[in-house]
Order: C-alpha cells, then sequence, then structure tokens
C-alpha cells in the first residue's frame, strides 16, 4: 500500500463508499472516486474514460461488484500502467503468511487464515472468513458472512451468496455462484448457479 499517493476509487456506488471508509480507516489521506454518474455528496473528479489522466500521479482501486466488469477495468488499469492498491480494513484479521493480491479488498470483520492465497481483484467481504491454506483465485467475490472452510479451492470470478458454507478441502470451478445461504459438500467441477443445503446445480 502506497498511502501517500492519492486514491482513486473507480465505482461510486454503495461498494465504493464502504471500500472508501476502509481506506482511509487503513491510512489513504486523499481519496477520489471515478464513475460515470455523478454522485451528491462525493468527490466525483471524472469518468472511466479519465483513467488515464491520472495514471502517474495516484494509485487505483476498483470498487465494483460485477465480477466481469471489475476484471475488465483492473485488466486496463494494468495495461495503461497503474498501480493497484488494495485495501485491508484495520477491523479485519489478516493472517501474516496470507498472500493478498493487487487491487483486494478485505471488508471489517472478515477474517482471512494461515496460508490462505487471495487472488488479484478479489472481494473479502464484510464478516466472511477464508480458513487455513484455502485458495481464491482472481476476480472472485465472497459476499458478506460467506465461510470457506480449510484448504478450499475457489476459482476464478467465482461468486459466493452471503452465508454460503463450503466444507473443507472442496473445490469450486472458474465462472460459478453459489447462492446465499448454501452448503457445498461436495466439490463443484462444472460451471453453474449452485443452491439449497446440500447445494444442487439449478438448470
Amino acid at each position: 500500500m502506497n498511502s501517500n499517493k492519492k486514491l482513486i476509487i473507480i465505482g461510486a456506488g454503495g461498494h465504493g463508499r464502504v471500500c472508501a471508509e476502509a481506506a482511509s480507516l487503513s491510512g489513504y489521506k486523499e481519496i477520489a472516486f471515478l464513475d460515470d454518474k455523478n454522485v451528491e455528496g462525493l468527490p466525483v473528479i471524472g469518468t472511466l474514460n479519465d483513467i488515464e489522466k491520472y495514471i502517474c500521479e495516484c494509485c487505483f482501486f476498483v470498487a465494483i461488484g460485477d465480477n466481469s466488469l471489475r476484471k475488465k477495468i483492473l485488466k486496463n488499469v494494468k495495461e495503461l500502467g497503474g498501480e493497484l492498491a488494495s485495501i485491508i480494513h484495520p477491523f479485519s484479521s489478516v493472517s501474516k503468511s496470507a498472500e493478498i493480491g493487487e487491487g483486494t479488498v478485505i471488508m471489517a470483520g472478515a477474517v482471512v487464515q494461515a496460508n490462505a492465497k487471495i487472488g488479484e481483484g478479489v472481494i473479502i467481504n464484510t464478516c466472511s472468513s477464508v480458513d487455513h491454506d484455502c485458495v481464491v483465485g482472481n476476480w472472485t467475490h465472497v459476499a458478506v458472512g460467506a465461510r470457506l472452510a480449510g484448504s478450499v479451492k475457489a476459482g476464478k470470478s467465482v461468486f459466493l451468496g452471503a452465508g454460503c458454507v463450503i466444507l473443507n478441502n472442496l473445490s469450486v470451478t472458474d465462472n460459478c455462484v453459489v447462492g446465499a445461504g448454501s452448503a457445498v459438500i461436495c466439490n463443484i467441477n462444472d460451471v453453474g448457479t449452485y443452491v439449497g443445503v446440500p447445494a444442487r446445480r439449478i438448470k
């Protein structure tokens, strides 16, 4: 984290506002937004077309909940030579042995345990937990209160819904959705949306 640089948050919606508060608490002194809409009360200094204008003087965080759109914008920032910030809320608990990718946010109350590997552009949302030796792939969203037991492997661009549970040593393949409150008790190898207890694929 380079908190001496101005932080530009791309996306001024609810997620962006929460990320801004976490960034401020973790040491960023100057924060502004880029968004295609003008949001009253927020320092929106331009649109997504203005990223290149600030590449040299600022670092960036992409506060977009949609995995595919977040991935696209993150890649754009990197291709332009921009610096991606990660945001770790001071009221989260992150093991010293955990690896956190660039452009990732870990929200208040979240726990990331020993030897977990969190990819690029990941959202570890409020009060979720990622236990020891888990691997969370790039651009994945672990929603509010979701629980990953030990040694879980979640692929890229996965959405793990609020309050879902994935039992230890299981894997979820890329681009899957696990619905809120679902319980995953076996490996998910096929792309799709899985809901229920136990979680089953919706056709």
